[in-house]
């Protein structure tokens, strides 16, 4: 299912963006750890982990589509 790239794509769309308003949270979240993080715990952290592993896992797989197809 990991390497199911509408499935990925699908979580991206969903978790990976959710909640979409007034932003996207993980771009909220990536916004603030660029900002310098102050008043960044624990939690906060996770949360961005959390909302950015669709899009990381995304990445790993066009990354191995990638390197099948420049070892052919």
């Amino acid at each position: 299912m990991l390497n199911n790239w509408k499935f990925l794509l699908l979580l991206c769309l969903t978790l990976g963006l959710a909640p979409f308003t007034p932003e996207p949270h993980v771009w909220g979240k990536l916004k603030w750890l660029l900002g310098g993080a102050s008043g960044m715990k624990l939690m906060d952290v996770f949360d961005l982990f959390l909302h950015s592993l669709p899009f990381l896992l995304l990445f790993r797989w066009l990354s191995l589509k990638l390197l099948s197809r420049i070892k052919q």
